[in-house]
């Protein structure tokens, strides 16, 4: 083999191993942080925000975290084999929906709205996907053209506005054209209400709620 030959051999073979996609596993939750396996290494334990060999962590709940990978957000769950970047894309969606009810009793998960992120309360009382006005400003949502709404609240009757989301994700599950209100006061989560969770199966057992999608 001729020495040209040896070192295009060799940077053939440092391409492939660069193109192989992390393998990611969630071994545990360590109070806020995430307790990584990545590419069979040793566990790892990262906060929101920081890094391991790529892998970022975007957010650590009771049972699973959002990472990203080469650019591609994954939910690991507890219990879960590995994942890599190749496995899934943000645009594939699933059907089922396992949230964790925290200390109080509330649901809460981390999501998106139009493609931004959002902390959701899973609330059955409410109608509608409820978000505050700085929020929808935020993701985008043209208030211009939204049609105005009095809402009922703990404080009495309030003016809102009815508008219609591109899409709402929870997990690996899109739905698309949901109707929503946008209130005028700050709100600490995104109410996720009816508006979505109907088109869901709800089973609750002790502190876990699985959302099955009907259609």
């Amino acid at each position: 083999m001729t020495p040209r030959a040896a070192l295009l051999l060799l940077a053939a073979g440092l391409l492939a191993g660069m193109a192989q996609a992390q393998s990611v596993v969630l071994s545990g939750i360590l109070g806020g942080k995430a307790l990584l396996v990545v590419d069979g290494g040793p566990p790892r334990s990262v906060a929101v925000g920081q890094s391991h060999q790529g892998v970022k962590v975007l957010s650590v709940e009771t049972s699973q975290a959002e990472v990203e990978v080469n650019g591609t957000r994954q939910t690991l769950r507890l219990g879960q084999g590995p994942v890599s970047a190749e496995e899934a894309s943000p645009e594939t969606d699933s059907q089922r929906i396992v949230l964790q009810a925290v200390s109080n009793g509330h649901f809460l998960t981390q999501g998106q709205i139009n493609g931004g992120s959002v902390r959701f309360m899973v609330d059955t009382g409410a109608s509608f996907v409820a978000i505050g006005v700085a929020d929808a400003q935020r993701l985008g949502v043209n208030l211009r053209t939204a049609q105005p709404a009095v809402m009922g609240t703990a404080n009495g009757a309030t003016q809102a506005w009815r508008v219609k989301l591109n899409s709402v994700r929870v997990g690996d599950v899109t739905v698309h054209e949901v109707d929503a209100v946008v209130m005028p006061a700050p709100m600490p989560y995104a109410l996720l209400g009816n508006s979505f969770l109907t088109r869901f199966q709800m089973t609750r057992t002790n502190d876990q709620l699985v959302l099955q999608r009907r259609y």
